[in-house]
């Protein structure tokens, strides 16, 4: 464990942000991330949480633990001169399905409910009953190898408005994006930077001391506001190439879930959908009863709440 992240100030940088983002393996070796919250330990060791209704990232880290977190949404976080923060590691998570608020798992929803207000509808009927997966939680326990800070981008995307590169409509809504690559082992890497568009690809400014290599990669955006609403993400998937002018990645998909600004009204029943047959297939394949969710114990969390 790097004693970096139990010392100030890289501690108190890491407790401040809302958000970061989170890098996983898939099955062919290629690197993907999405953002999330998170709860930092007094040990050091970072805790994660996923929904049976979003279980990709629990198989990921299960075929291959190497992940990696960037702390780089500086949204809400009351940091004067925030920096990005990457922290790689090791990750494990358990098969097993905890729905009971204790422990360091009753702190993070006390965190989230507070920094999260609206999350706390959930608590209430007919949520109760359509929602229910939101609380049936994999543990995702991080202990970090490597901690490294570094500023943020002084710089803006340039060039992305009127492209007709795969995702620069996306893209040009933000001022960053974090790219999300491997280095010479495999292992994932995260870093905020930005990017400008040419014919070939997304031109990508990297900085001299992360060691990426060619091969698969991507780019995410994501935002929030200041009560974790109003969120928005997207990935850009390619390959990352190195040539005389520096690195290009080329797109070849674009991954927009939850789209706000192109989405039908009934998209949450969908996702809704989506997300309790996604728990009803992990519970089925394990043989597992569907867990009760104490939600008296979820409420007291939300009674004992500072009020704003």
């Amino acid at each position: 464990m790097d004693a970096l992240v139990t010392g100030k100030p890289l501690a108190d940088v890491i407790d401040a942000y809302r958000t970061c983002e989170l890098a996983t393996l898939t099955r062919d070796g290629s690197p993907v991330a999405w953002p999330t919250s998170g709860l930092r330990r007094d040990d050091g060791t970072l805790l994660l949480t996923t929904s049976l209704g979003y279980p990709q990232k629990a198989f990921n880290i299960r075929r291959d633990g190497r992940v990696a977190l960037l702390f780089s949404e500086p949204t809400a976080s009351g940091l004067d001169l925030p920096e990005q923060v990457l922290v790689r590691g090791v990750a494990t998570c358990p098969d097993e399905v905890y729905t009971a608020p204790v422990g360091d798992l009753g702190r993070l929803w006390a965190l989230l409910m507070e920094r999260q207000p609206h999350s706390q509808g959930y608590l209430n009927w007919p949520a109760t009953k359509m929602a229910d997966f939101y609380y049936m939680r994999l543990l995702i326990d991080v202990e970090p190898a490597e901690v490294v800070a570094r500023p943020l981008p002084v710089a803006a995307n340039t060039g992305l408005a009127g492209s007709t590169l795969l995702g620069a409509e996306v893209l040009a809504g933000y001022p960053s994006v974090v790219l999300i690559a491997l280095d010479a082992a495999g292992a994932p890497l995260l870093v905020r930077t930005t990017v400008s568009a040419t014919p070939d690809g997304y031109r990508v400014e990297v900085p001299a001391d992360v060691p990426v290599v060619a091969g698969p990669a991507g780019l995410l955006v994501h935002r929030h506001d200041d009560k974790l609403s109003g969120l928005h993400n997207a990935n850009v998937r390619g390959r990352l190439v190195r040539d005389g002018d520096g690195w290009l990645l080329r797109p070849v998909k674009l991954v927009e879930p939850g789209t706000r600004h192109r989405a039908s009204l009934l998209d949450p029943i969908r996702i809704g959908r989506e997300c309790q047959a996604a728990t009803r297939r992990y519970l089925a394949q394990r043989n597992l009863d569907r867990p009760a969710v104490p939600w008296a114990a979820y409420r007291a969390i939300r009674a004992g709440l500072r009020k704003p």
